[in-house]
């Protein structure tokens, strides 16, 4: 972690401990930190497993390997390194992400395909298997810890740790989930985002839960964005151990399907404002509401024009209701729109109607609008009822620096 938080913080909030999910964390010394920079979480045997993963086509052997490894739907240990992405190291990299398979796997006389790895960091150095090894050996005999730490360890850029928290009553019984997530830079997932993992002790079946995830991601970690770019190791995964005792939901048909599905997606949205929160350099949340457009995705597709515009992001952090700049982000999304049926309003005041500016426009309000830290803009394409939300940040000198010190 950076030693100044982000001004969008919050606080990390008091999560629960799930039946049958252990955290624990060591120091592998991927990078000269001096902090714990691997994460470990044993799971209980039988518990379900679904993800989410980058489709960027230059992904790491870990991404590769998770996508095979969810198919079986079960997990029996999570490792997460920071500080080295693993990724466009050929075939060293896929050794040594099998190598902490293995050597987990012998530990909890598992399967290899039950240990999932993820790896986030600097691009195109092999992770070192001897600090991996290292690292692995110390944390499976670690003291188990809170989640707060847990987060903290899987951070990269990241300015504060991250977590959510939900319950549901599933056919009489109360699950929790439990959930942490890092990411501040390199954020415009097309699938998940950056590493996050959710743990629940309900009983799912692993096609069910997997269904409910990839649902919930396109409703939120699919919807935001810090700088328009899609990294190598974007990894969500949900782990549901049945330590809850409820009947095992299989389908929406099972009972408690739909409150459970929404506790999911409750904590999937927390995540996913949270990782917009620490954009890297970030001083402005902005929350994107588009409507009228001819279909749901098409209205996401506008609202992620818009929100990866540097031109809109830059009039944000300037504190300027340049709203010419989301007019031309909505007619270069590709999406069908109508100049003349258009509308924008900048803190529910609406600046733009029908193509043109509204008759008396008063800039004064929208302006004090801009200078606080919460920005709201919507949009209304005016041809259908599509519609959805994205979430993004400003864009500011903060993120040049960040990423230009980023591998010293």
């Amino acid at each position: 972690m950076t030693a100044a938080a982000s001004p969008l913080a919050r606080p990390f909030p008091a999560l629960p401990a799930i039946s049958g999910v252990t955290p624990r964390v060591a120091r592998a010394g991927y990078k000269d930190w001096g902090r714990c920079d691997l994460t470990y979480v044993e799971l209980a045997a039988g518990t379900a497993v679904a993800g989410v993963f980058t489709r960027n086509v230059c992904c790491s052997s870990e991404v590769e390997l998770g996508r095979e490894q969810v198919k079986a739907g079960r997990a029996r240990a999570l490792v997460v390194n920071a500080g080295n992405s693993n990724a466009f190291t050929g075939y060293r990299g896929r050794e040594a992400v099998e190598a902490i398979m293995a050597q987990v796997a012998a530990h909890l006389a598992c399967d290899g395909g039950e240990v999932f790895v993820s790896s986030t960091g600097v691009i195109g150095v092999p992770l070192p298997s001897d600090k991996a090894k290292a690292g692995v050996a110390a944390a499976l005999v670690a003291a188990p810890c809170s989640w707060e730490r847990a987060a903290n360890t899987i951070g990269t850029t990241d300015t504060f740790a991250k977590g959510a928290t939900a319950a549901a009553i599933v056919g009489g019984t109360t699950v929790t989930l439990s959930a942490i997530i890092k990411g501040s830079g390199m954020i415009a997932p097309d699938m998940a985002t950056m590493l996050g993992y959710i743990f629940t002790d309900a009983a799912v079946e692993p096609g069910f839960l997997q269904e409910v995830l990839s649902a919930a991601n396109t409703a939120t970690f699919s919807c935001i964005t810090v700088d328009s770019d899609t990294s190598t190791s974007d990894t969500v995964l949900a782990f549901a151990t049945g330590a809850a005792g409820n009947t095992v939901l299989s389908g929406w048909q099972s009972p408690g399907a739909d409150a459970f599905a929404a506790a999911l997606l409750d904590v999937c949205r927390q995540l996913a404002q949270l990782v917009v929160r620490d954009g890297e350099g970030a001083r402005k949340f902005v929350t994107i509401a588009v409507s009228g457009a001819v279909s749901d995705d098409s209205a996401r597709r506008i609202g992620l024009s818009i929100a990866n515009s540097p031109l809109v992001k830059t009039a944000i952090a300037g504190e300027d209701a340049n709203w010419g700049r989301v007019v031309m982000a909505v007619g270069k999304a590709g999406e069908p729109a109508d100049r003349d049926r258009l509308a924008i309003a900048f803190g529910g005041v609406w600046t733009a109607r029908d193509g043109q500016p509204v008759e008396g426009y008063d800039e004064a309000p929208v302006a004090a609008h801009l200078q606080g830290d919460e920005i709201a803009i919507a949009v209304d394409i005016g041809l259908g009822d599509g519609r959805a939300t994205v979430w993004t940040c400003d864009l500011t000198h903060g993120y040049i620096s960040i990423n230009a010190d980023y591998r010293s």
